[in-house]
């Protein structure tokens, strides 16, 4: 396996390097999306509050390679082009990798964020309220800075989730740690030790994302 290591580490280096690209791009635009969400979800307007509610029980209740084949495969028989840059090599591929990784995400996002919100205590928007802010000046104001704090961990968490079923994305040719390693396979036949190494990167990948997590909530506990 060593030896696999050394010869391929270009392959596995590469394929590591995408893997968080894709899963911050995920994670960063499934927050601010979910944010959206969950505003309309938490709104007093019930076309909006159904739209959302609509939206994530559907993303989480359908698989996400379906939502990936869709987007990549079906929007352009649909007329739908991907974003597309031509000195950026597969960069169609990797536009649908994250639409796709982001809109799936954004779903547990916005319900992570609404519990956070919904944590924050209620005399605190009446406190806000009181003294002239209006719902939505008081949401952005008071309450969502103090929801932060409480979802943070969470959010971590979820960018960990993401690094792991990122790996789906390599159905659609997407050069990322699962696709270099069956490159590797391909040429060296070996299958056991290359899935046994990308195991091991994954595992060092979300390890160190949880540790960092943790070490994050411990100071933000320490702050209080």
């Amino acid at each position: 396996m060593g030896k696999l290591i050394v010869r391929y580490h270009s392959f596995f280096e590469e394929g590591i390097i995408n893997t968080l690209i894709i899963a911050a791009f995920a994670v960063l635009f499934g927050t601010i999306l979910g944010t959206l969400m969950a505003s309309m979800r938490m709104s007093r307007i019930l076309p909006l509050r159904w739209i959302a509610t609509a939206y994530i029980e559907f993303i989480r209740g359908t698989p996400l390679m379906v939502q990936l084949m869709f987007i990549f495969y079906g929007l352009p028989m649909a007329g739908i082009t991907l974003p597309d840059i031509s000195w950026i090599p597969n960069f169609s591929r990797f536009s649908a990798g994250i639409i796709a990784m982001s809109l799936n995400s954004c779903a547990y996002t916005a319900e992570i964020i609404r519990s956070g919100v919904q944590a924050v205590d209620n005399g605190q928007m009446e406190a806000a309220r009181s003294v002239g802010f209006s719902h939505s000046q008081a949401m952005r104001l008071v309450v969502l800075p103090q929801a932060i704090k409480n979802i943070l961990p969470a959010l971590g968490n979820e960018f960990v989730t993401v690094i792991k079923e990122s790996s789906i994305v390599s159905v659609i040719g997407l050069a990322d740690l699962m696709f270099r390693t069956n490159d590797v396979i391909a040429v060296t036949y070996k299958s056991l030790p290359c899935l046994a190494i990308a195991a091991l990167c994954y595992f060092a990948m979300t390890f160190t994302g949880g540790r960092i997590i943790a070490l994050a909530e411990r100071k933000m506990n320490h702050g209080k």
